[in-house]
């Protein structure tokens, strides 16, 4: 089939729910993708951020391989070594904690909504504070706790107990503060939001506060989370800990799976048999990929390997901000970084992908860089020049 073809299918027989880009992927290795007519391209967006190992990583594929000989899915009712063990895992890279596995990010933040209500419960209290230009999924809840306007329109009435504070703005979320509020949700930074990074005032004070009112904080590392800022959660910058954690996208490296890490301080048994479950959640198959995915970061020492290439790659956009006055900001953390424009965004994806390179533009005129954490310097290199290419090319336009 050609690529024309797909797309009759695809307008047949999927709805239209993404803009779709006319070209279809069939074939991935690291930081490099090949599409249906066997032409390649450096990936700086792998997967939406979901491939944070980079495609296609021999230890995750392995692993896959060995489980789905044994066994795929098996009851949450009856114990699953592999989720045990996964549970324990990260644990032992955050905090002491237990853990509860669905399919996604979003099916994560449900479950943190769904728990702080309860918690708040003989209490009266269920009002949750997010933060604007927040993004935390499509679900019904997690749409409700995105403050962004756009998430919202023709979805009435959304779920109740929802405010909007400003980022980065202690003294917004302390007047949002009611006799009812029970939770903060936030990103340490924003991702779909036009990466944003918190201050260390800002969180240190968000945990003060939740502290202070006995609220729980509640962190979503769902695209942060997994080395990608070059510590394994991000919250670790800040000398802080969530109450709750929510973590998906790069912690399977492309099988559905999400988490919600419930901090062990949190002696209240709050999601007891029978109020919440996960009919796929933590299956022997996404937790042998997972537990793959934490022993690469480890053995690999890939934590390493973005606090190097990260400075690279600030490095080389800093060069073009100086060099192409229509770049505003330059902003992030490890792999993980925003190019704000003056203009939009769409323009530069789309060279850039005719001429090789991956992106991804957000907030319309915010360019997302975020290349596995595997990425090695050669292939950096190779798509910062690309990157060149494209600001020279439509600077002159």
């Amino acid at each position: 089939m050609n690529t024309r073809e797909v797309e009759e299918l695809y307008s047949k027989f999927v709805l239209p729910t993404v803009k779709r880009v006319p070209f279809c992927l069939v074939k991935g290795k690291g930081s490099r993708v090949w599409d249906l007519h066997n032409r390649e391209y450096v990936d700086f967006f792998p997967g939406w951020g979901v491939s944070g190992l980079g495609h296609c990583h021999p230890a995750v594929g392995y692993a896959i391989k060995n489980q789905i000989r044994k066994i795929v899915h098996i009851s949450n009712n009856y114990l699953n070594l592999k989720q045990a063990e996964l549970a324990r895992e990260i644990a032992k890279w955050s905090f002491p904690s237990r853990s509860f596995f669905s399919n996604s990010g979003a099916e994560a933040i449900e479950a943190a909504i769904k728990f702080a209500r309860r918690y708040g419960h003989d209490t009266g209290r269920y009002e949750i504070i997010t933060l604007k230009r927040s993004f935390h999924g499509r679900t019904s809840g997690a749409m409700t706790a995105t403050a962004q306007e756009k998430i919202h329109k023709g979805f009435d009435p959304l779920l109740p107990g929802f405010s909007y504070a400003e980022f980065n703005d202690l003294d917004s979320v302390k007047r949002l503060v009611t006799q009812k509020t029970i939770a903060v949700i936030v990103e340490p930074i924003q991702g779909e939001g036009g990466i944003h990074v918190a201050t260390p005032e800002f969180m240190r004070g968000l945990r003060s506060l939740c502290d202070e009112k006995d609220m729980l904080l509640i962190l979503d590392e769902v695209q942060t989370g997994m080395g990608r800022t070059g510590k394994i959660f991000a919250y670790q910058y800040y000398g802080i800990e969530p109450d709750l954690m929510t973590l998906a996208k790069s912690l399977g490296n492309g099988v559905p799976i999400g988490a919600l890490v419930v901090n062990s301080k949190i002696k209240k048994e709050v999601l007891t048999p029978g109020t919440h479950a996960s009919t796929y959640g933590g299956n022997p198959l996404v937790c042998v990929a997972a537990l793959a995915v934490f022993k690469a970061i480890r053995k690999e020492k890939l934590l390493q390997n973005v606090e190097r290439l990260g400075d690279v790659l600030r490095e080389g956009l800093v060069k073009l901000q100086s060099k192409y006055g229509m770049i505003k900001e330059v902003r992030g953390k490890g792999v993980m970084m925003g190019v704000e424009l003056d203009r939009p965004g769409d323009p530069f994806v789309d060279l850039a992908r005719e001429k090789g390179l991956l992106i991804n533009c957000t907030q319309e005129n915010v360019l997302r860089i975020m290349p596995a954490i595997t990425i090695t310097k050669k292939w950096l290199d190779k798509g910062l020049a690309i990157l060149e290419e494209v600001f020279e090319e439509l600077s002159k336009k």
